[in-house]
């Protein structure tokens, strides 16, 4: 490759960068992660950063095409993640309550964490009614494939590992791979 398409790129992704900068609105942020991809961060609540936090990885899908988004809706929403976490890109975190990922947990690209039901289930109150929450917890050196999705009241357990597009619904233990829609666990590390 060219150093002038280098520096295309770069520029491109800088700018990229820049927009979802300019766009975020979520004014309780606390820490710096290391950005090689757009990251969205909105709502009223707290987003915290611990160390090292990187957000995208440019060998990977969804790199020039998709952006990274954090969303703390309410004021008391809050998003935690700690230190030494690589998010691929294309990821998305919708948090009405909590979402916690501790440290050094690797995330795939494609993946969302859904800590509610986003509307009420009852058809009279779809539209005015309030989704139940739940905290969602990913404990130390998980390690979630691409496409994985977590619902809400999940707590994944340490050094698992779940397999990709898995729908976690419900608690993993920590050691274990699991892996399917709804997850299920596999096989012990």
């Amino acid at each position: 490759m060219g150093i002038i398409t280098k520096i295309k790129q770069f520029c491109f992704v800088t700018l990229r960068i820049k927009k979802y900068e300019i766009l975020s609105d979520c004014s309780r942020v606390t820490g710096k992660p290391i950005k090689y991809h757009p990251l969205l961060l909105k709502g009223k609540g707290i987003i915290s950063f611990g160390k090292n936090v990187q957000i995208g990885v440019v060998s990977s899908p969804y790199f020039y095409s998709h952006y990274t988004y954090l969303e703390a809706r309410e004021e008391f929403s809050e998003i935690c993640i700690g230190d030494n976490v690589t998010i691929n890109n294309a990821f998305s975190v919708e948090c009405s309550l909590k979402v916690v990922i501790e440290n050094n947990v690797l995330i795939g690209a494609g993946c969302s964490i859904i800590d509610n039901d986003g509307h009420d289930l009852a058809i009279a109150k779809r539209n005015i009614g309030n989704p139940k929450t739940a905290e969602v917890h990913i404990c130390q050196n998980v390690f979630l494939g691409s496409n994985v999705t977590i619902l809400k009241g999940v707590t994944i357990g340490k050094n698992a590992v779940i397999g990709n597009s898995s729908v976690v619904t419900s608690d993993i233990p920590e050691n274990v791979i699991a892996a399917g829609n709804p997850a299920k666990v596999i096989r012990n590390l």
